[in-house]
């Protein structure tokens, strides 16, 4: 799949975001080394903004107030799924949208929806890339030995660019 338009493009980067659902975010990409953290997907709104829950004084969010750029990657090894996601990121500390987002998953680290170290990042994604063999590693493994053998082209899915312009 090589996703010629927006539409198709967010829906390609809903679905490997929404299914992979961890990520890594990196953010201080202005330094070295910059700092990257795993991080839950939350929701993915309608127009394709990703959303996480954080604490006011983590390090990704101390990085988000001095320069917005991040990245995002997402892997899921078993699925043989990869996205990398570049964007901006924004803290957000309406109390509606912090009580919509928390879960019991937060509890581990916060003290429930209204803990006042509580904030929301929304990620605003600019470019993505994916990788995606649509079978599981040992079918993606079993094609890439026949390909060996029988001396042909070795693909095992498909990857590209997703169209996010707007």
């Amino acid at each position: 799949m090589n996703p010629e338009n927006k539409k198709e493009g967010m829906g390609k980067l809903k679905e490997l975001a929404w299914d992979i659902r961890i990520c890594m975010m990196a953010t201080g990409l202005f330094k070295e080394p910059f700092s990257a953290v795993p991080m839950t997907t939350k929701k993915i709104d309608s127009n394709g903004d990703i959303w996480f829950l954080s604490r006011e004084d983590s390090e990704h969010n101390r990085n988000i107030k001095v320069d917005n750029k991040t990245e995002l990657l997402y892997s899921d090894p078993t699925k043989m799924e990869f996205l990398s996601v570049s964007g901006k990121s924004e803290i957000i500390n309406e109390k509606n949208k912090l009580k919509e987002l928390y879960d019991e998953e937060a509890d581990s680290w916060l003290e429930g929806p209204d803990d006042p170290r509580l904030t929301a990042i929304k990620f605003t994604p600019e470019k993505a890339h994916y990788w995606d063999t649509q079978t599981n590693k040992y079918e993606a493994l079993y094609h890439l030995g026949i390909a060996t053998i029988a001396g042909e082209e070795k693909h095992s899915g498909e990857e590209g660019d997703l169209d996010l312009n707007h």
